[in-house]
């Protein structure tokens, strides 16, 4: 059971490895260029995959693990709803889908979820449920907002990209955060939660930045 264990481990690696990788690469080149489509394509690979791969081995012997395994879910939602928001591009779409409303749904009811679980820790006297409602919280408010796009996205100019960039991002922050709790070791409070923040940074430019860009092309 163990090896099986450690097979999986070292699959889920592989692919959050590319993943953040590729995220970084994807940020780095032009929006809507062809290296960045193509290094989307492998990040949304490498972020399924590794997110599927988390959610059995959250859920193993001596390795079970509830916040990991909501993550997983989490960060599945980011990168399946960022790429989603997409089809909103076409000028055909005059709705949100059983789809789009499915997916957002869903992290809604899991973020109330997580609210409510960090939200009982915390009474309890343990710090550690804090990660709960942060997480949760996050999630909660990007679930609305879809649901608030949904009914305004015709009125929003280039609002399916800023919802794009964000739920990416967020994406990749998952990854990060990964990457220094799990691949360098450093649990702790700071760690699960300085690159949210700093994500968080990044989108809020970018939204402001696309704002500016449609109140100068509209004057």
């Amino acid at each position: 059971m163990e090896a099986t264990i450690k097979i999986f481990i070292y699959i889920h690696a592989f692919f959050g490895g590319l993943g953040l990788i590729t995220g970084i690469g994807s940020i780095l080149v032009k929006k809507g260029s062809n290296p960045h489509k193509k290094l989307g394509k492998l990040f949304s690979i490498g972020m399924i995959t590794s997110s599927l791969i988390s959610i059995p081995i959250a859920c193993m012997p001596n390795h079970e693990n509830l916040f990991l395994l909501l993550i997983g879910l989490f960060t599945i939602y980011l990168v399946v709803s960022g790429n989603q928001i997409m089809t909103f591009k076409s000028k055909n779409k005059k709705h949100a889908t059983a789809v789009d409303k499915i997916i957002s749904g869903t992290m809604l009811l899991l973020s109330a979820a997580m609210v409510l679980y960090g939200s009982y820790g915390l009474i309890t006297g343990n710090m550690g449920y804090l990660l709960f409602v942060f997480f949760g919280g996050f999630g909660l408010s990007l679930s609305i907002r879809d649901f608030i796009f949904y009914k305004k996205f015709s009125t929003i100019k280039n609002g399916w990209l800023a919802n794009h960039i964000g739920k990416m991002v967020g994406a990749l922050i998952a990854s990060f955060t990964a990457f220094i709790v799990a691949g360098m070791g450093y649990d702790t409070l700071l760690a699960w939660i300085l690159p949210s923040i700093l994500g968080t940074i990044y989108i809020v430019y970018w939204r402001r930045k696309l704002t500016i860009k449609s109140l100068v092309k509209s004057s």
